[in-house]
């Protein structure tokens, strides 16, 4: 969900520029005020807790569910805790108590196509579509599973701003070929599946 508003389309590539600046430091400030610390790849999420130096496992309350994520110290508020953006597989999601100090949370998405806007819902969004590819790691994926997941970036990006995806594109372009290769025929009433 961007929240660049509808007149985005019609500024120019400076204030564009000056506009996702600005986004980009606000939700900064936003993901810097939480808690916690995290980054995600299409396929999983890592969450790190920072917790009193000296801390031990014991001392620890985390609770990880298929869509609840819980972290504290036994008998005190949590530090943090709400529902996750969206299921995780629970047998592939882990945490651990990293040099007595933080909490390490990793996230196995179920769905591994998805960029995720916020770990908790009730925490600020980042904006998706702003993802850049190295930091999803793309780098490290073969060719063609690298070019299936930018195009489902760009399509994803293309939907959210109401414009056609690559798909819809490569139809209009071989129609207005074909159409350019045989004026003679009518195609105002044509519709495109």
């Amino acid at each position: 969900m961007s929240t660049q508003g509808d007149d985005y389309d019609k500024l120019t590539k400076e204030e564009r520029a000056v506009r996702d600046a600005a986004d980009r430091a606000r939700e900064k400030a936003e993901q810097d005020a939480l808690p916690y610390k995290w980054s995600q790849v299409l396929t999983d999420a890592d969450v790190i807790v920072p917790v009193p130096a000296g801390t031990r496992g014991r001392d620890l309350a985390v609770v990880l569910q298929k869509r609840k994520l819980s972290v504290g110290l036994k008998g005190k508020e949590p530090i943090l805790t709400g529902e996750l953006f969206a299921d995780i597989k629970m047998e592939d999601s882990t945490w651990t108590l990293e040099d007595n100090k933080e909490v390490q949370i990793h996230l196995e998405k179920v769905n591994k196509q998805q960029w995720w806007p916020h770990i908790l819902t009730h925490h600020p969004k980042i904006d998706t579509t702003k993802i850049e590819p190295e930091n999803s790691k793309l780098s490290d994926l073969d060719g063609e599973t690298r070019g299936m997941v930018e195009k489902m970036m760009f399509d994803n990006q293309q939907k959210q701003m109401g414009k056609p995806t690559s798909d819809e594109m490569k139809k209009m372009e071989t129609l207005r070929k074909f159409q350019d290769a045989h004026p003679e025929l009518d195609f105002s009433n044509a519709k495109i599946t």
